[in-house]
């Protein structure tokens, strides 16, 4: 049942309104309210108006009259009992985190609660891929942030979630504020429960130190007095501080899995049982003291872990939070109020006010007045660049000098700033081969250890049964594998982050560890080693023709076409001039384009493919600079023009070319211009090995050639030419103004206009190997020295809780190094 939303021309809602649903302002001109008890009340944006039609429809108009305060996220002001009634179906409440990816298959970005460890993210991509139409599903550990894939004809949003929460955990739609919302939450339960655990480890102490320090002296009734103190202390500990251990262990073995949770649940409760055990019955030995502090210890080191680990998943997630909630949008000629309205109201056509200091709301281009703008979130330029009237501008980025007024060009899914997003959330979903080698060595590991544990248990109750306690519990906990896990997601997350800040875009998973290996950079010349920017130097005319005719008929060929020297054409021709329509327009990939003008079938490209049309000799022409790309223009009859373009080289070329080259690094330039220019551009810029007049075909060939003898290539590139070949190198490295296909085909996108950038982030990603080896070698070193020990009885079960704490921390404060880089 769908209840129309009532116009905002019959309610007129004024900023200080808040919204019925949710209790947020309420901005002026906000064009959503819903009846609800037979009065119009207004709601704050389509979510909450979605929210509030299923509610009224369902029957559930009662929970209005009946909570008694307002949630504390707006995101959570939905009644229990609609989660059943697919309230996530809803098309207006999908619009901001579900992406529709072909007529029937859609994706969702999702956060999920209760993830501690790479089990869990086995297991929730194991049960999710076995449910009906779901078509793919990633979950990255170090971010708890998922995508999922499904078919809308086989099954709903609704029925995904609620399969999420059959096994143990939640999952909500993603939103940068409810992350940082469920962040602060669960550090402040964490800090509790350290808190409830500390408390608990100083009061059981302050009994069990005089029993230790009596050494048998102390009457029987004054001991059984302090153990059932000790035990009273010791059960709000396990039950409160130690309680997510037991209910994730508890979940693990019943769905048939080991996790990391069940050694230090089988280990926390057997000795808590023992020792209660040995309480009510008078027993020889009692470990509430040993109990209290391992959980303390235990929890303390997580903490400390997840704080690490929230702040290295902060520096990924930051673009998420570049966008203002609302914008100053003016009104229609005569009259230019600026009305404040959400970001999402915004649509394409919409002028907008932009004051000092505010961020761009849209991606857009300036209307009136001169600013600069801070880029530095995108691109990692910490110097403002100048923007003018008909420039244009990002949205997310920040306006620093003087008001703007933007013309928006852009909005929601279509801007820069979402498709950067959307490929941060492809890189954070993937998993690397090395962090699946490490969750499968994880996983053995855990029944490894629970087999030591019971092995050690044993032959301790045969040799000294006193012991044999203590002695299985330091063997659980000690090497609990837990900084084994760590080691790498965290060190890959801290590295992407590390990598936005130079402004290099990390969009696959695995880019960072191949970077490291790259032992080939190929490059492409135009937009890549050149500023992409060609200009019109020369125009040869070969017949009796006017140049400016020859100019406008080669530019209506290209009016479709982004390549650069399409640009470059169509710049040329003067303003006002229309082109004329081109029929039977067809474009031969790596060699130009072919179109009917006027009843006249014309080609433009290469010289070979334009002399495929009348097997005409080519001409030799009166400029001979070498470093300018030519361009033929042709038809049946023969030759008609020739234009001469000329690029110039992008200022941080040649440093990049020495730093690679000192680096160890072979690097060669590939492009489609003649031999002369392309060798002309590599003496300049320092490169040895530089090939022209190369096909898109004979760019492939060249790299599997590489790497069939054995090279790990790398391969920037800008352009729908370079796409295919990206695919083909081991790791690419797309330009950020080149085309959306070439971004989306490379691992790595560099948005800043500084090529230094890729030595910068070679280094990074050199560092970032060195660390997961580091964190990966402590984390054998340690477990195996660590289990021995334990195992011989030389580590109590405290002690063991301060060693896995420790190991854990350790790997996690060893990858936020990278943070410390110098920016370059």
């Amino acid at each position: 049942m769908n209840l129309p939303i009532a116009d905002a021309t019959t309610l007129q809602p004024a900023e200080d309104i808040a919204c019925y649903h949710c209790g947020l302002p309420v901005a002026r001109g906000t064009r959503f309210c819903v009846t609800v008890d037979g009065c119009e009340r207004s709601m704050c944006c389509a979510g909450c108006a979605a929210v509030a039609q299923a509610i009224v429809a369902n029957g559930l108009a009662d929970y209005y009259r009946h909570r008694d305060s307002l949630p504390e996220s707006p995101r959570e002001a939905v009644p229990e009992a609609l989660k059943d009634l697919g309230l996530f179906d809803h098309p207006d409440f999908q619009k901001s985190f579900v992406t529709p990816t072909s007529q029937h298959e859609c994706e969702a970005a999702l956060m999920i609660e209760g993830i501690t460890c790479s089990a869990c993210v086995w297991l929730n991509e194991s049960h999710l891929a076995k449910q009906p139409g779901v078509t793919a599903v990633e979950i990255n550990y170090a971010t708890r942030r998922a995508r999922v894939r499904w078919d809308s004809r086989v099954t709903r949003l609704s029925a995904l979630l609620e399969a999420i929460a059959a096994i143990g955990y939640r999952a909500h739609p993603y939103d940068a504020t409810r992350s940082e919302a469920l962040s602060q939450r669960e550090r402040r339960q964490a800090l509790w429960r350290v808190f409830v655990a500390g408390f608990g480890m100083m009061q059981v102490m302050m009994y069990a130190v005089p029993v230790y320090l009596a050494n048998g002296d102390m009457t029987s009734d004054i001991e059984q007095l302090m153990r059932w103190a000790s035990l009273l202390l010791t059960l709000p500990v396990v039950l409160y501080s130690a309680a997510p251990f037991f209910t994730r262990a508890w979940r693990d073995l019943r769905l048939g899995r080991v996790g990391m949770d069940v050694p230090v649940a089988l280990g926390v409760g057997s000795a808590f049982a023992a020792s209660c055990w040995a309480t009510l019955v008078g027993g020889s030995e009692v470990y509430f003291d040993s109990v209290a502090m391992f959980v303390f210890f235990l929890l303390g080191g997580r903490y400390l872990e997840m704080i690490a680990r929230q702040r290295a998943v902060r520096e990924v997630e930051r673009l998420a939070k570049a966008l203002p909630p609302f914008a100053w949008r003016l009104s229609a000629y005569p009259r230019l109020d600026a009305e404040r309205v959400p970001v999402g109201d915004l649509v394409v056509g919409d002028r907008v006010l932009v004051k000092p200091g505010e961020p761009i709301p849209a991606d857009a281009v300036v209307l009136q007045g001169e600013s600069e703008a801070d880029e530095s979130l995108l691109t990692g330029e910490a110097r403002p660049v100048a923007k003018r009237v008909g420039d244009k501008v990002t949205g997310g980025t920040t306006n620093t000098a003087s008001p703007l007024v933007l013309f928006v060009e852009q909005v929601g899914g279509a801007t820069r700033l979402a498709a950067i997003q959307r490929l941060i959330e492809r890189a954070n979903a993937e998993r690397p081969r090395i962090v699946q080698t490490a969750d499968r060595v994880a996983t053995i590991f855990v029944a490894a250890l629970l087999l030591l544990a019971a092995i050690a248990g044993l032959y301790w109750w045969l040799v000294d049964a006193s012991r044999a306690l203590s002695i299985f519990v330091a063997v659980l906990v000690v090497s609990c594998p837990c900084a084994l896990s760590l080691a790498t997601p965290t060190a890959l997350t801290v590295a992407t982050g590390a990598m936005s800040r130079r402004g290099l875009l990390v969009t696959r998973g695995h880019a960072i560890e191949t970077l490291a290996q790259v032992d080939h950079f190929v490059f492409d010349k135009t937009g890549t080693l050149t500023v992409g920017k060609l200009q019109l130097s020369a125009t040869d005319v070969l017949r009796h023709i006017d140049p400016g005719d020859a100019l406008r008929l080669a530019a209506a060929l290209e009016q479709g076409s982004e390549h650069a020297v399409a640009q470059a054409l169509r710049a040329a021709v003067p303003a006002g001039c229309a082109l004329a329509p081109v029929d039977s327009l067809m474009s031969v990939t790596g060699q130009g384009v072919e179109g009917r003008i006027g009843g006249q079938t014309l080609r433009l490209g290469r010289e070979e493919f334009v002399r495929g049309m009348h097997c005409v000799d080519p001409p030799s022409t009166v400029h001979a600079d070498r470093s300018a790309t030519m361009v033929a223009l042709g038809d049946e009859e023969g030759w008609i023009a020739l234009f001469h373009l000329t690029d110039a080289v992008r200022p941080h070329a040649a440093e990049l070319v020495r730093a690679l080259k000192a680096g160890g690094v072979r690097v060669s330039l590939l492009s489609g211009d003649s031999q002369q220019t392309v060798l002309q551009y590599a003496q300049q810029i320092g490169i040895d090995h530089a090939h022209g007049g190369m096909s898109p075909q004979a760019k492939h060939e060249f790299i599997e050639n590489l790497q069939r003898q054995g090279s790990v290539v790398a391969m920037v590139g800008d352009g729908v030419n370079d796409a295919p070949v990206l695919a083909q190198a081991q790791v690419s490295i797309a330009m950020g103004g080149g085309t959306e296909l070439a971004r989306n085909q490379g691992d790595i996108v560099l948005l800043s206009e500084r090529l230094d950038a890729l030595s910068a982030g070679r280094n990074l990603a050199l560092r970032t190997v060195r660390i997961i080896r580091q964190n990966l070698w402590w984390s054998f070193g340690y477990n195996l020295a660590a289990i021995p020990l334990a195992m011989s009885g030389a580590i109590t079960p405290w002690m063991a809780g301060i060693g896995m704490s420790a190991s854990s921390l350790l790997v996690v404060v060893n990858a936020l190094r990278l943070q410390r880089q110098p920016v370059q």
